[in-house]
């Protein structure tokens, strides 16, 4: 894991589901098989417009539809806010916007289930701000995350954002998932 992660945000409003962040159509992709895997990063958060005002709903797709081979955003931090990974348990939604380009999510507040997909499985960072941020950070804005220093830094704006620290899962989310954690010290060989 890297200490600082940069990219631009795609922001999206509260309570966005499990099967919004991918439908239960794609479902049927297999994970285990990379050429399908990809497809995950392409379908996820399909038809979810970013949120923000002076936004017209759909005018920026989190990864672009017009290309069939494109399974990739140029989105690498999506913002969310309240109950961010809500709904069913599936952990394809973490997989899918890591498939996606994703390295962090930052939202107020996580279903629980979907924050540990993502730290178990080492899909990527979710990070939790100590404020709402959906609606002050826009989509497409410029964002870097200094993780040590639980600081989110809006550098279009200038603006600089509290997070909360990753506490005991920051172990995990730094070996990469629970399974390479274990690995690394000793509790699987």
């Amino acid at each position: 894991m890297q200490d600082v992660i940069q990219g631009l945000a795609y922001v999206v409003g509260d309570d966005v589901d499990t099967d919004q962040i991918i439908p239960a159509e794609y479902l049927v992709l297999n994970p285990g098989d990379p050429a399908e895997r990809k497809q995950f990063g392409r379908f996820a958060l399909v038809g979810v417009p970013p949120a923000g005002a002076g936004l017209p709903t759909g005018s920026i797709p989190f990864v672009d539809q017009a290309d069939p081979k494109n399974t990739a955003s140029r989105f690498s931090v999506v913002i969310g806010g309240s109950n961010f990974g809500c709904g069913s348990s599936r952990e394809h939604a973490p997989l899918a916007l890591a498939e996606a380009g994703v390295r962090a999510v930052v939202a107020e507040s996580y279903a629980r289930i979907f924050y540990r997909n993502s730290v178990n499985g080492g899909y990527l960072v979710p990070l939790e701000a100590a404020a709402k941020l959906n609606d002050q950070v826009r989509t497409g804005d410029e964002v870097e995350i200094r993780i040590s220093e639980n600081l989110l830094i809006d550098k279009t704006t200038g603006k600089r954002f509290t997070l909360q620290p990753l506490g005991d899962v920051l172990p995990i989310v730094a070996a990469g998932g629970v399974f390479a954690y274990a690995k690394q010290t000793g509790m699987l060989k």
